[in-house]
């Protein structure tokens, strides 16, 4: 098997994962890391040759960039200030405890490769933690802040992992330096993100075709990443200013073809690339069997014992933290979405997994320092960095669902029916207030004009069968059931004159182009 053969295993894997997982209630970013283990013990696939500055900036722009468009601003400002305490402070506690603790432990590690060690692990990985998240049916206000917390907390992480190494390289370390480089990195990411954001957009109107609008969406967070890296700014930073810049101004409400085939692509975009990054985590162990020749009980307590930290320090930290958020949302009138039990907390807790950042950053630790000495200890720093990725992803990522199931931890269906329901009638009565508008403009005959006032409501039934029971329980427990038949002949309809027209597509003289155009709109029908 050559590297070739071994990116489409990946990927085949990353698609089978999915319905496997499933079926297993199991994430599927667990199943790829234990997939690519097992690619790694076997003797026909070779080891990865993928130069490490590469990785970071080849898988992150468009997992973060999928991510994002999940979410919204509003969610990320509404929770400011948990996920500032997870993104940030925790990033900087964690990276103190297991900077001290690695370099105690292990012989000769100095203080600025022991704090790259920290940096590069305190990150939760934001793949890790959506996918799995997504996938338990967790309180929505559980996700958005483990979402807004594996975005945000690689900004810091990166920063703080770049001084490390540049004073490890160079043998000098200044934190006026650091906080400052802190600081700019910050500002640069913000404003390549918006400009850049903000000159998509404008593109994107000009395009105008779905197609090409899509395609913008792939190569806009790459060039985020790239400039704002080259401008020595927070590369992750700029990706979410683009991202979050573009899910609120790049699609407006007709544009209907380019909403459902991006939703489409970018499902697929994300599904490919997280199977391969993990994928990759699990091929790792190939290198790790080869460092740790001979020396599996030390490598391994020490991976184990920073693993632990990472472990309690999270449990240590999200306690108070959970509890003075608590208090402040109590005392103010403060819109914020927070863990609202103790079993909460823990499931927040035992989420937080690494993943991608944490194995690019370790493979990232230059060879060699400024006097021509080698990195100290770097080995030994990228074996513990892989066995607390695997401490975290496999162990946690497997007993999560458990763990979840156990405590009860679910979403309130009844709460987010609710919210169907309120947008359903949202959406009804505007739709009602734009026919009476039209009304007045236009003369409509009163059979047009009655059957044109029940497809506004039919609007919002189509969206929430429950909004009926507000006029007329009955009555609209009956309409329900003529739509539901309705939709179903209509469904037969639309699929006997795609297989119509499918069967076109073969005979002489039929083009191709115009047989798939004109599927195309009665695919978008069907979903009318």
């Amino acid at each position: 098997m050559n590297q070739l053969a071994l990116l489409f295993a990946l990927l085949l894997g990353a698609l089978v994962s999915v319905p496997v997982g499933d079926r297993l209630k199991l994430p599927a970013p667990v199943l790829m890391t234990l997939f690519g283990g097992v690619l790694a013990v076997a003797d026909f696939v070779p080891n990865v040759n993928i130069p490490p500055e590469l990785i970071l900036p080849g898988l992150l722009p468009p997992l973060l960039y999928a991510a994002v468009r999940r979410t919204s601003w509003r969610q990320f400002t509404a929770n400011k200030r948990p996920i500032l305490m997870l993104a940030v402070a925790l990033v900087f506690v964690t990276t103190v405890c297991v900077a001290f603790v690695a370099n105690a432990i292990v012989p000769g590690l100095s203080v600025a490769a022991a704090v790259a060690l920290g940096a590069l692990i305190a990150p939760p990985d934001p793949v890790a933690a959506t996918s799995v998240a997504g996938q338990l049916g967790l309180p929505r206000r559980l996700v958005s802040i483990l979402e807004g917390e594996g975005l945000f907390n690689d900004v810091t992480a990166i920063v703080l992992y770049h001084v490390a190494i540049a004073a490890a390289v160079s043998g000098t370390f200044s934190p006026w330096h650091a906080g400052l480089e802190l600081v700019l990195s910050a500002v640069v990411a913000v404003v390549v993100g918006l400009l850049l954001g903000w000159g998509a957009n404008r593109l994107m109107d000009l395009l105008g075709d779905p197609t090409l609008q899509i395609g913008m969406t792939l190569l806009v967070p790459y060039a985020s990443y790239v400039l704002a890296e080259k401008l020595q700014g927070s590369g992750v930073l700029a990706v979410l200013t683009t991202a979050l810049y573009l899910s609120e101004y790049a699609t407006g409400a007709d544009d209907v073809m380019t909403r459902l085939a991006g939703h489409t692509f970018w499902d697929i975009i994300d599904t490919l690339v997280t199977g391969v990054a993990f994928g990759l985590i699990g091929l790792e162990l190939h290198n790790a069997i080869r460092t740790a020749s001979g020396r599996w009980g030390e490598l391994i307590g020490w991976a184990a014992a920073v693993a632990g930290v990472v472990i309690v320090v999270r449990l240590l930290w999200l306690l108070p933290a959970t509890w003075l958020t608590k208090r402040l949302h109590a005392r103010r009138d403060l819109d914020e979405e927070i863990p609202t039990s103790w079993r909460e907390t823990v499931v927040m807790w035992w989420s937080g997994m690494r993943g991608v950042a944490s194995v690019a950053l370790a493979l990232a630790i230059p060879l060699e320092t400024d006097a021509g000495r080698p990195f100290p200890d770097r080995d030994e720093i990228v074996f513990i960095a892989f066995g607390v990725i695997v401490a975290t992803l496999v162990v946690q990522g497997l007993t999560l669902p458990w763990l979840v199931d156990r405590l009860r931890v679910q979403a309130d269906a009844e709460r987010e029916k609710e919210y169907e329901k309120e947008l359903a009638v949202r959406a009804a009565k505007a739709a009602k207030r734009r026919l009476r508008e039209i009304e007045q403009v236009e003369d409509l005959p009163e059979e047009l004009s009655e059957q044109m006032l029940r497809q506004a409501f039919d609007i919002g039934i189509r969206i929430s069968p429950d909004m009926g029971e507000e006029e007329r329980r009955e009555a609209q427990h009956q309409r329900a059931k003529r739509l539901k038949r309705i939709r179903r002949i209509q469904g037969e309809m639309l699929s006997a004159a795609r297989h119509e027209v499918l069967a076109a597509r073969s005979e002489p003289g039929m083009d191709p182009e115009i047989v798939d155009r004109v599927l195309r709109h009665l695919d978008v029908r069907s979903l009318r």
